[in-house]
C-alpha cells in the first residue's frame, strides 16, 4: 500500500514522502494513529492544504519532547515483580508498566512512547528506548527485581539469578553436617562431665556415712576392756 507520511518516520521518510510498506502495517499502525494518509489524489490534495498545520504541531511537539527528554534521559526505574528462584517473572513488564511508572514520577509520558519488542519476562536490568518524537528519542534504565534490596544489587553488576553449582551444594552440606557433629560432640562431653561431677560427689559422702559406726565400734571396745 502507498501511504503519504504526516510525520517523519525513522527508516521510512519524512513528512510529505509517499512510500510503499505492507498493508498490516498501514491498517495496523500508520492510518489509526495519523501518521499517514491513503496516497489517493484526494489525500495529496487534502496533505497540501494542510502542511503548514502539520509542520507547526510538529515543532510544538519537538519542544514538548525536548524538555521531557531533558528530565528523563538516562534515568533509571525500579519494577518490583514476584519471581521464580530462577529469575523468571509470574508475568511480565510491557510499555503501559513502563509508561505508568513514568507518570507517577511526573513525566508526560504515554505507552507508545516506550519502544520494546517484547515484554520484559525476567528479574534484570535492562536499557529501553523512548521515542518521544520523530526527532527525540533517549533511554532509560529499567531495573526489574523481586524488592527493593535486590534492585541495588542488581544496579551494582551483581547476578542475582546464579544457582551454587553440585560442589558448592556439598560443601555446604558437609559444613551443616560438621556443625551438627560438633554440637552432638558438645553435648556429649557436657553430660559426661556432669555424671563425672555426681560420681566425685557420691565418693566424698561416702566416708562421712560410715564415721558414726567407727565411733560406734570404739565406745563397744571401750566398755568391754572396762568390765
Amino acid at each position: 500500500m502507498e501511504v503519504i507520511l504526516l510525520e517523519r518516520i525513522g527508516k521510512l521518510g519524512q513528512m510529505g514522502d509517499v512510500v510503499r510498506v505492507k498493508d498490516g502495517y498501514a491498517r495496523n499502525f500508520l492510518l489509526p494513529r495519523g501518521k499517514a494518509l491513503r496516497a489517493t489524489a484526494d489525500n495529496k490534495s487534502r496533505f497540501e492544504g494542510m502542511k503548514a498545520e502539520l509542520q507547526q504541531k510538529s515543532l510544538e511537539a519537538k519542544g514538548v519532547a525536548g524538555q521531557t527528554a531533558a528530565k528523563v534521559n538516562g534515568k533509571s526505574y525500579t519494577v518490583i515483580r514476584q519471581a521464580s528462584e530462577s529469575g523468571q517473572l509470574f508475568g511480565s513488564v510491557s510499555p503501559r508498566d513502563i509508561a505508568g511508572l513514568m507518570k507517577g514520577d511526573g513525566a508526560e509520558i504515554n505507552r507508545s512512547h516506550v519502544t520494546l519488542n517484547t515484554p520484559i519476562k525476567s528479574i534484570g536490568q535492562y536499557k529501553v528506548a523512548l521515542d518521544l518524537h520523530p526527532d527525540v528519542e533517549v533511554s532509560i534504565t529499567v531495573i526489574v527485581a523481586r524488592s527493593e534490596a535486590e534492585a541495588e544489587r542488581i544496579a551494582r553488576g551483581e547476578d542475582v539469578t546464579v544457582r551454587r553449582t553440585e560442589a558448592e551444594e556439598e560443601a555446604a552440606a558437609a559444613l551443616a553436617n560438621a556443625e551438627i557433629f560438633f554440637e552432638e560432640g558438645a553435648r556429649k562431653a557436657a553430660a559426661e562431665g556432669e555424671e563425672a561431677a555426681e560420681a566425685g560427689d557420691n565418693a566424698g559422702a561416702a566416708p562421712t556415712e560410715d564415721k558414726p559406726a567407727k565411733a560406734a565400734k570404739k565406745a563397744k571396745a571401750k566398755n568391754d576392756e572396762e568390765a
